[in-house]
């Protein structure tokens, strides 16, 4: 059996998209047959990498991976939480301006998209109850108390996942980058438990069975080759993440400057029913891994993680917002290629 590798989710869009994006709202009805060759193509180059598992690349998501879902909410406006990247631009959530909180799109139609033309199974990234929670103003909303959006959220967040549980989902991924954020915004560690508490309320309204198929993906985020939170030391966050009630972690690990000093943190706090999928190439490096550099880097993770516990992925997607063209996709699957190649040959060493 060899060692599984899972993708992370996002994709470059093609440029026609790209550049019919940028004169029309995304959910013009115009641009439908531009999202299907869009999905159908990024699906076909995913399968000819050889790769197991499958995503749609994130290519109708909306305008980025975390406000897919309430991208048009009638009830938000623009001026919500900023995310500022090493680079200096900066991305902003949406604000809840008064309640219910209601999603207005979940996933799963994504990934009934994705499996029309799909023919090995197909994963689906969400985004996390977490970082939708800071769409809630700290100075709350007359009311519509924070309470009662929680409760709204939860409700929601739930119902995307097993909408795509329903619709043949291989695995969750619930994205998370916000936990590594979490700590430079506030260093106390009060936000990211307060993340942690909140994500697990979620998951404990799953069985066992279906949170060994749900995963929590985590890294300093990723946009125009640039991070929102590298700075930020992994031991801050790990012994803390692995306190999620899920059965997979997708872990940057490719871009850290001292891999080795990460893995021992992650042999640390593991637990025996999480399988570990580590990072082995790094999207916002231009430079395309080979598959032996990948190979290396999976049996260096293999020293410290158990085998039957340890996967491998890519650090993070390689378009999470839309207007990313700081990658190719021809890079992109370039580098998906290098992954399904270094871990079957690790899975060959390894006697997986």
């Amino acid at each position: 059996m060899a060692i599984p590798t899972e993708p992370i989710g996002s994709i470059p869009r093609p440029q026609a998209l790209i550049d019919a994006l940028a004169s029309k709202d995304c959910d013009d009805p115009s641009l439908l047959p531009l999202y299907e060759a869009a999905v159908r193509d990024t699906v076909e180059r995913f399968e000819a990498t050889g790769s197991p598992v499958v995503t749609d690349g994130e290519q109708r998501k909306y305008h980025n991976f975390w406000t897919y879902p309430v991208h048009g909410l009638p009830n938000a406006n623009p001026e919500g939480f900023k995310i500022p990247f090493a680079a200096g631009h900066t991305r902003r959530m949406l604000r809840v301006t008064h309640g219910p909180f209601r999603y207005q799109r979940y996933a799963d139609e994504f990934l009934e998209l994705a499996r029309r033309y799909a023919t090995v199974p197909v994963k689906q990234a969400v985004i996390s109850a977490s970082a939708l929670s800071l769409m809630y103003p700290a100075e709350g909303i007359r009311g519509y108390p924070r309470e009662q959006f929680i409760d709204d959220l939860l409700r929601e967040h739930e119902t995307e996942i097993r909408r795509c549980f329903a619709k043949g989902a291989h695995s969750v991924q619930v994205d998370f980058t916000e936990g590594r954020l979490a700590m430079k915004v506030d260093p106390s560690g009060l936000l990211l438990h307060s993340f942690i508490d909140l994500n697990n309320l979620v998951l404990a309204r799953f069985s066992l069975e279906e949170r060994r198929r749900i995963g929590v993906h985590t890294c300093p985020g990723g946009d125009r080759d640039s991070t929102h939170s590298a700075d930020v030391d992994y031991e801050e966050l790990l012994p803390s993440l692995f306190e999620l009630r899920a059965g997979r972690f997708y872990i940057a690990l490719a871009g850290e400057r001292d891999r080795a000093r990460v893995l021992r943190m992650i042999q640390e706090h593991l637990k025996p029913d999480q399988t570990i999928f580590v990072g082995v190439t790094a999207p916002i490096d231009p430079r395309i891994e080979t598959a032996e550099e990948v190979r290396d880097r999976i049996l260096e993770a293999a020293r410290y993680i158990p085998v039957a516990q340890l996967g491998t992925t890519d650090d993070c997607g390689f378009a999470p917002f839309s207007d990313d063209t700081s990658t190719t996709r021809e890079t992109a699957f370039g580098k998906i290629r290098a992954r399904v190649r270094g871990t079957a040959l690790a899975s060959e060493i390894l006697g997986r």
